[in-house]
């Protein structure tokens, strides 16, 4: 379903006379017109399914034959808090599945967490969507999602916490299992720097 940005127009409108404003001063005119063409690009993901995200980026290739973890790291998303529409910003994903009989376009990882953020979201509903959706994408059961961010429902209202950060896990198949594989995957995620490469 795509946005509706008349309806959208019309309440921004709404809100801007609520909070004192006026809508037809020079600065706010065309307001209600942005905020209608952004919610449509950052909310795009709503509009989707876990199954379409995945059918969309499953590009894949076959496996080579050891079948060792694969991890990409510090993708860079942000998403909405459904609780506030709060922005979710300075997060960072990281990926890891072990493939089974296919490897996943790596670009495409990145593009399913960007997705998955452009929805009204909860950080833990983040990585679990990740991770089923790689795991439909890949045919691997064995995942890893693990996300660091920061949340202005937290640090521009309320409590004001400027500084804390929210991590969340979610391990799947092989991962949720073992512990070692758990404590390899955070160990790779705190890596900086040359150790890294």
């Amino acid at each position: 379903m795509a946005v509706d940005q008349a309806k959208i127009r019309e309440h921004i409108r709404g809100i801007l006379e609520a909070i004192g404003e006026d809508p037809d001063r020079e600065g706010l005119v065309e307001t209600p017109d942005r905020v209608a063409r952004m919610y449509s690009e950052i909310f795009e993901g709503i509009g989707y399914t876990n199954d379409e995200i995945a059918n969309m980026f499953n590009k894949t290739f076959d496996a080579p034959v050891n079948n060792d973890m694969v991890m990409v790291k510090d993708i860079e998303i942000f998403s909405y808090c459904e609780h506030h529409m709060a922005l979710m910003y300075d997060m960072k994903v990281a990926v890891a599945y072990i493939p089974r009989d296919r490897v996943i376009g790596l670009s495409k990882i990145a593009r399913i967490a960007d997705m998955v953020g452009k929805r009204l979201q909860l950080q833990e509903r983040i990585g679990s969507d990740i991770a089923e959706i790689m795991e439909k994408a890949t045919l691997s059961p064995d995942i890893a999602v693990i996300i660091r961010g920061k949340h202005s429902c937290m640090t521009a209202r309320g409590i004001k916490n400027v500084p804390s950060v929210t991590m969340t896990t979610t391990f799947r198949g092989a991962f949720a299992d073992s512990q070692s594989l758990q404590d390899r995957v955070l160990r790779l995620v705190e890596l900086k720097g040359d150790r890294d490469e």
